[in-house]
């Protein structure tokens, strides 16, 4: 018995592009990073901060620390992925997120990891994993609580929460309930149909690669509250992408909580970690606060 046809096996080429890539579907994508420009700058001159901490020896391996404000005891903490099709964007544009979660008690670290085509595929989870793995072992060296982490994840970035889920962390002597919860973010979960893409001269992907970091089709290991956010304007085939996974995550006994939020592309909808009352703020917030509130 094969596999069914994949659905996007019929597409044109153009058509496959623009399901597939998000910066052909949005080509303005660069105004969105703009626009958040402004709060970016403001988070990384007034946050105290802990950068370029090395969680290995890729150059890319580094990540920064933002300690919560105001808190006494250990502060809960929230691992943040950038996206970039596994192959661009950078932490230093990401620390406004920061600026919103640090006042409200949260340590928060935001992540570099290796990028194609420097490094496959597998070198780009790896170093995720890796700074996870770091995040438990030494947040609380920065004030943080390292049985109560909460991760979010845009695009790739998205994937690679998908990869945090999908990982044997006993097998690392780890005990995977140091996880509390997960956003994912207009992600993409199955890497083979960006073989397809332009983008795919960069990330050098073929079956083998892909099939290893299909998180659609690994059970997932973690079991903590996950949200799945996709923008209601994106091409249908990436939305299908969030459904996908949520069935996936169903058919493993899971609760997934699914949003397609109306009004939002693939880029501005990172602009919702601005505002405490998106449903992207909500899902971190609710998350990563539930334990500290219970704990009152």
């Amino acid at each position: 018995m094969t596999d069914a046809p994949r659905m996007w096996s019929s597409l044109s080429a153009d058509e496959h592009e623009f399901q597939y890539n998000p910066q052909k579907a949005f080509p303005h994508f660069k105004d969105y990073q703009a626009a958040r420009a402004e709060p970016n700058r403001k988070a990384r001159e007034e946050l105290v901060a802990h950068r370029d901490i090395a969680y290995g020896d890729h150059p890319l391996r580094k990540l920064d620390v933002y300690p919560a404000a105001g808190v006494t005891g250990a502060a809960p903490v929230h691992v943040f992925f950038h996206g970039g099709y596994w192959r661009a964007q950078d932490k230093e544009n990401f620390a406004f997120i920061a600026g919103v979660l640090v006042p409200r008690g949260v340590t928060t670290v935001i992540v570099n990891y290796e990028l194609c085509p420097a490094s496959t595929l597998d070198g780009v989870v790896d170093s995720a994993l890796a700074a996870v793995e770091w995040t438990h072992r030494s947040v609380a060296d920065f004030g943080g609580d390292p049985d109560a982490v909460t991760l979010s994840g845009h695009s790739a970035g998205a994937h690679l929460g998908a990869e945090v889920i999908a990982t044997d962390w006993r097998a690392r002597g780890i005990d995977p309930a140091f996880v509390k919860g997960a956003v994912l973010i207009s992600g993409i979960y199955d890497p083979a149909p960006a073989i397809g893409t332009s983008v795919n001269a960069e990330l050098n992907l073929d079956a083998a690669i892909a099939a290893r970091h299909d998180v659609e089709r690994r059970a997932p290991v973690i079991d903590c509250p996950v949200s799945i956010i996709a923008g209601g304007i994106e091409p249908w085939h990436w939305i299908d992408q969030s459904f996908r996974y949520a069935h996936h995550l169903h058919r493993h006994g899971r609760d997934p909580e699914t949003h397609v939020v109306p009004g939002y592309n693939h880029f501005d909808i990172i602009g919702q970690y601005l505002d405490p009352e998106s449903p992207v703020m909500r899902a971190v917030l609710g998350q990563t606060l539930a334990g500290r509130r219970s704990a009152q």
